[in-house]
């Protein structure tokens, strides 16, 4: 059948692109040293819908923060306006060649949320811009922190960021009208450095303890072979207890009060972070709470969690949006360029403003506050000189 043969062509250069990515993983180099540098240069991409009110919120708070650093040009700050959705879908690609290049010349990058075209969507069908930023970079290491204290909760999910389901998101097939098919990706290379990764951040962090998610009862090939390495690499750490979950019933044991506070470092394929990460975002107050890091070897990315939310800017509501997860994701950021006491700072105002203190609250509509007087109202938490014993009092009172 033609049908048949079109698609073993379509399959075959699916797998001499895997084969090439893979060679090309195999020549990484170790981790950028950021004290090596004479300028970190952070880029500012805004994206779409509520993506250029929060991320330039988030933006006033990290020149704020380093301000000194800016005026010694130890930081620069390198916007970047290329990627929206209608830039993308004029030049029909994830990320238009001259908005790569932009980004590849930052260290860092803080990202706002950008729109990923869906059926019934004015859009072509192009590929997700984060999906292919992560590949292009090769931000292996999507991490996800979730910490309630109140509830005993303090998790670090490590998802892996460019295999599995996602990897060839929008390269499935069409068979005929009766047959669709879709693939995910495990490679050894791939699962090997996110599952190390998560391994040596439970042994550094004193967690010493990492739980694989996979579904490998069903999903025996790539799921399996995520978990076998898993295996192998847990006997490199002795220190660290490793237990593995299947995806269904990790879901339902992250709201099990008594087994929940077990779960420390998490380490899962792509498809099953997103997933998890999203219903552990929950418990902090949402997604709209949550901070997100993807890491490589030589490029970095921090972003919100949520989506770009175009109703809110249709309906003229933009500047209302909350500006909280890409705030965090400013923690996460501070803290791989080296600005740990920074970080912790922004980290404790956070808390005050979003969840101890909070005199203003953000309620997405002009009944509450903006997300530029929330920032300021950051910013001003930030000068208490008695911020930490602020932060302890309030913390303890909860």
């Amino acid at each position: 059948m033609k049908e048949i043969e079109l698609a073993k062509e379509h399959f075959a250069s699916l797998i001499e692109d895997q084969l090439k990515r893979i060679e090309n993983m195999k020549k990484e180099k170790e981790f950028l040293d950021y004290n090596s540098l004479d300028t970190v240069i952070i880029g500012i991409v805004g994206g779409d819908g509520i993506g250029p009110y929060i991320t330039g919120q988030a933006q006033r708070i990290l020149e704020f923060l380093l301000a000194d650093q800016v005026k010694k040009n130890k930081i620069k700050f390198k916007v970047i306006n290329g990627l929206t959705i209608e830039n993308r879908a004029a030049k029909n690609t994830a990320i238009p060649p001259e908005v790569l290049d932009e980004l590849k010349e930052c260290h860092v990058i803080l990202k706002g949320p950008t729109t990923t075209p869906r059926a019934g969507d004015p859009w072509p069908n192009i590929e997700s811009a984060n999906v292919a930023m992560r590949k292009e970079l090769d931000l292996f290491a999507n991490v996800r922190p979730v910490k309630v204290a109140e509830k005993g909760i303090d998790w670090t999910f490590y998802r892996e960021n460019t295999e599995g389901a996602y990897a060839l998101g929008s390269k499935g097939i069409h068979i005929n009208d009766d047959l669709a098919i879709d693939f995910t990706v495990a490679t050894q290379e791939g699962s090997h450095r996110i599952i190390k990764a998560a391994f040596e951040y439970a042994k550094k962090s004193g967690k010493n303890k990492v739980t694989v998610v996979t579904k490998a009862n069903v999903i025996k090939t790539t799921d399996g072979k995520f978990l076998d390495i898993a295996k192998e690499i847990s006997k490199d750490y002795p220190g660290v207890e490793m237990d593995d979950w299947y995806i269904d019933i990790m879901t339902a044991k992250l709201i099990d009060e008594k087994r929940r506070t077990q779960f420390k470092v998490l380490v899962l394929p792509n498809l099953y972070g997103d997933i998890l990460t999203d219903e552990a975002a929950e418990f902090q107050g949402g997604v709209g709470t949550a901070g997100s890091a993807n890491i490589g070897k030589r490029y970095a990315m921090f972003e919100a969690i949520h989506g770009s939310a175009p109703r809110m800017v249709e309906e003229g509501r933009g500047g209302y949006a909350d500006p909280s997860s890409i705030m965090r994701a400013n923690v996460m950021l501070l803290e791989h360029i080296g600005y740990i006491e920074e970080a912790a700072k922004l980290q404790m105002a956070l808390d005050i403003c979003g969840i101890f203190e909070a005199k203003i609250a953000i309620t997405g509509r002009n009944d509450g506050a903006s997300a530029s007087e929330y920032s300021n109202y950051v910013m001003e938490t930030l000068q208490d000189g008695d911020l930490k014993q602020k932060w302890e009092t309030l913390s303890k009172s909860q």
